[in-house]
């Protein structure tokens, strides 16, 4: 079988050549496009990373205060995600047992409706803050690899590690564990 490039098969083509050269810008910004596209996965938030500053963001709802210095549990969920019924009672524990500590959960809702939202908060009542990412640009900035995703942000506002819902759920204790190493470590630097 014999290979046509490019070139080859806009000859066959029926096109005039001021067709043939468009044709061929706009296959040449499709591509690149495409690539540039491809390459916006890399930009996905990591372990080391600063962890994005919330209030630049639209989110519905109010941010916690005081932030700077905290360990900070920051939870991506929306109330169709099946595992997130399940992280939701975890990430309650984890502000009962450890507010008074200096921790800070905040769940980030992904839902494209209010109601949706607030139907899950009533079936799953919870008492840490809870926002709204309507025009999903924290989720894109971060780049959320599947919900529910826990980011755990050190005081430095670096992310200490990334869970996935399955992993919190299968490794509750080495969760519970390191929130609370993370927290014994801040106390020490604390004065």
């Amino acid at each position: 079988m014999e290979r046509i490039g490019w070139n080859g098969v806009l000859a066959t083509m029926k096109l005039n050549d001021r067709m043939r050269n468009h044709f061929a810008r706009l296959l040449a910004s499709a591509l690149f496009l495409a690539a540039a596209l491809a390459g916006a996965t890399d930009t996905e938030l990591k372990v080391g990373d600063v962890f994005p500053d919330l209030s630049g963001f639209a989110l519905e709802g109010e941010l916690p205060t005081g932030l700077p210095g905290k360990i900070m549990v920051v939870d991506f969920w929306a109330s169709w995600c099946g595992p997130c019924r399940r992280t939701f009672p975890l990430m309650e524990e984890l502000h009962h047992r450890f507010a008074n500590q200096g921790l800070v959960i905040l769940a980030v809702n992904e839902d494209k409706s209010r109601p949706a939202m607030e139907e899950f908060l009533r079936l799953y009542p919870v008492t840490f803050g809870v926002v709204r990412d309507a025009k999903k640009k924290l989720a894109a900035t971060v780049n959320v690899p599947s919900l529910p995703t826990s980011y755990v942000v050190n005081d430095d506002g670096k992310v200490h590690s990334i869970q996935t819902g399955e992993q919190i759920i299968q490794n509750r204790k080495a969760f519970i564990k390191e929130v609370e190493r993370l927290l014994q470590q801040n106390k020490r630097k604390t004065p």
